[in-house]
Parts: C-alpha cells; sequence; structure tokens
C-alpha cells in the first residue's frame, strides 16, 4: 500500500498514523513510507508521480486530499 498527498490539512499527522493503523491491523502487509511517492499539489496529479505508482508494484495507493 502506497500513500500520496497533497500534504493539506494536517496530513503530516494522519497519514503516519493510518500507516501504524494498517500495520497492526492486518499483520504481514507492507505499508510503503509515506514518501515513498512525490508529494504535494503541484506533482501528485502528474504523468510521472501516476507511473512511479504504477511502476512500484503497489496494490493500492490512499490518495489523502484536503484543504
Amino acid at each position: 500500500i502506497g500513500f500520496v498527498s497533497n500534504e493539506q490539512w494536517q496530513a503530516y499527522r494522519m497519514l503516519p498514523m493510518l500507516k501504524e493503523m494498517l500495520e497492526a491491523d492486518f499483520p504481514g502487509v507492507e505499508v510503503l513510507p509515506i514518501d515513498t511517492f512525490p508529494q504535494g499539489n503541484a506533482v501528485i496529479g502528474n504523468e510521472a508521480t501516476a507511473a512511479l505508482v504504477k511502476n512500484s508494484g503497489v496494490d493500492a495507493v490512499i490518495v489523502g486530499n484536503a484543504a
């Protein structure tokens, strides 16, 4: 599982907490570090970020967007 975030509304607090909860609730799950993929409004919607996510082989991506 990977994360892509626009870094708004407490993402720096919430996404690490969500990572910890997923790892606690689903032993053996691989949750990538929060900063594995580019973060921020300027880069999360571009083709390069999409290609990084696709080529990473993750089964799921949690997108954290807020304002």
